[in-house]
């Protein structure tokens, strides 16, 4: 099949899709994207990262459908189904190992590993039926096509390995085929996709209309503004027009949900004295389609008013005369039915979210950077307040582009990036990584407790070899290479074990402030050599994914990995 068949998956914390393109590797086509929500009347771009399961754990229904038939459900029903969703806010900021557990919106618990798992299954399928219905019934396997998984760009690698070994569990790629499956930052894919796009393909935001200057020499900050995330990277466009990153990759956890959660706790505050919490321990299915309401309803600058749920009102009425709940709190009104909830109020839910964007990128802009452009994507950068704040607080320093369907840059972009992953040429370091190696003891530079005898020689243990270090420039497909040899001259294994710090340099692997991160063995059965048989290590630091491969010089067997970097539970 066509090495340039390709589909990308957009796995979002609030909204997943897909994107597909089996034209020649030649022909410079738009990606085909699917749309959702059909069903529904309607026609969107994504679906809801959401999934539901039986209650023998077995996946029914995922995006609109699993969303709908949840609040379909009532009572009793509820409560034996699984229903997940924002469930990749799992993944940030932390170290994860494969047996982690998330709760369901009724409070039930299951690996983390299988809600991804199916999702991602769901996805894959969903994927290969439309594309074979869209091409006369021809039928597709997996691993007819490059498939390639966006993650944000901040994410901790070993949440990036645990979203490859998600989709091989999924049947995305198999034993032997790992290369088909290409893991693509998230503001890296949106920034390949916007450096094409005219200047209509852009909101016009205070400014007149524009593109993106694809000129060498130009830099731009991308701003993934996700459900979860805020993901932010700053690009230089270099000769050719491939790109090379300028800064580490930054953001936070401020994404559109953190305006959601504001909005909930809006509620909270204002159906008190237990309502709130009664009526979402009881009614789970209806607090999803309020929220999944409000979704709408904060892409705008105004007033905005909604039906109060009628089992919401129902509990509010035990309680007392319902207005009286509205009485103290300051932003909110009851109209005949319904909440209204005043436009400064809806300002206030945004504010911590845009306090940590402002922050994050005044911390860029400070440094010694010619920053033309900012650059907005991801499905909440659809919010005026955001583009209004952002056009407010830099909109004299840079010109600010958000594409006319910020949605849709990611996965386009990841598309593109699938068939050419050289369109990023460089990367920087997010830290500085070594490995543990041992050296001939030397009194004057090393410390005594860290000595050890082997086979007659003194040596000294636990010494960090520095392979990159934090902020470092690494080509996308550069290689950097170590020779090491056993300690032992009967070892028949060796052991690399990597660190990873954000100092510039250390000495010893229990200096403060390094981590291991990984390790892997390479065999080493034929011992003849002693001492001298030699370990070459080539490891990979400028793709989105660290590669390690160690060759056996005697025997050159080679074993390459992607590092493992999940713990052990």
């Amino acid at each position: 099949m066509d090495e340039s068949f390709i589909i990308a998956i957009d796995f979002g914390t609030a909204f997943s899709g897909y994107a597909y393109s089996i034209a020649s590797k030649e022909k410079e086509i738009d990606p085909i994207m699917k749309k959702w929500g059909k069903e529904l009347g309607l026609d969107t771009p994504k679906a809801p990262t959401c999934i539901l399961f039986n209650e023998h754990e077995e996946a029914i229904k995922f995006g609109y459908e699993a969303k709908t038939q949840y609040i379909n459900v009532r009572g009793e029903e509820a409560k034996k189904l699984y229903f997940f969703e924002n469930f990749k806010m799992a993944l940030y900021g932390t170290k994860l190992n494969r047996n982690v557990k998330i709760k369901a919106a009724n409070g039930k618990s299951m690996t983390a590993l299988k809600v991804f798992t199916e999702s991602l299954r769901f996805l894959k399928d969903d994927a290969l039926k439309t594309i074979s219905a869209s091409t006369a019934g021809m039928k597709f396997l997996a691993s007819d096509f490059t498939w390639v998984l966006t993650v944000p760009a901040i994410w901790d690698p070993s949440a990036k390995q645990f979203m490859r070994e998600a989709a091989t569990e999924a049947g995305i790629v198999t034993e032997g085929n790992e290369h088909k499956l290409v893991i693509a930052l998230e503001p890296e894919a949106a920034s390949v996709w916007c450096k094409k796009l005219p200047a209509d393909g852009f909101i016009t935001q205070n400014h007149d209309r524009d593109a993106l200057d694809e000129s060498p020499g130009t830099q731009y900050i991308v701003v993934d503004c996700g459900g979860g995330t805020i993901d932010i990277t700053v690009h230089e466009v270099q000769e050719g027009g491939a790109l090379k990153e300028l800064d580490k990759a930054s953001g936070n956890d401020q994404g559109g949900q953190n305006v959601d959660r504001k909005f909930k706790e809006f509620l909270k505050e204002i159906f008190c004295d237990g309502v709130w919490d009664e009526y979402e321990k009881n009614y789970p299915s209806e607090v999803q389609k309020l929220m999944y309401d409000f979704t709408r309803l904060k892409q705008v600058d105004e007033d905005v008013q909604f039906s109060c749920p009628y089992n919401l009102g129902k509990l509010a009425q035990k309680n007392k005369d319902i207005e009286k709940f509205f009485e103290p709190v300051p932003g909110a009104t009851w109209n005949d039915g319904s909440i209204k909830i005043s436009k400064e109020k809806m300002r206030s839910f945004f504010a911590e979210s845009l306090q940590g964007i402002t922050k994050s990128l005044k911390e860029i802009l400070k440094k010694d950077f010619s920053i033309e452009y900012i650059l907005l994507v991801g499905g909440y950068a659809g919010s005026h307040i955001l583009r209004q704040h952002i056009a407010k607080q830099f909109g004299r320093r840079c010109k600010l582009l958000c594409p006319a369907r910020a949605q849709e840059a990611i996965v386009n972009g990841a598309v593109k990036f699938g068939r050419n992953p050289e369109l990023v040429a460089s990367r920087k370091s997010a830290y500085t990584y070594g490995i543990a190696i041992c050296v001939k003891f030397d009194e004057s530079q090393h410390k005594a407790e860290k000595k050890y005898t082997a086979n007659g020689c003194d040596f000294c243990a636990d010494i960090f070899l520095k392979l990159v270090s934090i902020g470092e420039d690494v080509g996308w497909n550069e290689t950097r290479e170590h020779f090491l040899y056993p300690v032992e001259p009967d070892q028949t294994s060796m052991k690399l074990t990597f660190y990873r710090t954000e100092r510039k340099n250390a000495k010893y692997i229990d200096d403060w402030g390094i981590e291991e991160v990984g390790s892997f063995d390479v065999d080493m059965p034929n011992t003849s050599g002693g001492r001298n048989r030699k370990v070459k290590l080539e490891v990979k630091f400028g793709s989105t994914e660290i590669t390690a491969t160690g060759t056996n010089s005697v025997s050159k067997s080679k074993k390459t990995i992607k590092i493992d970097f999940l713990t052990k539970p």
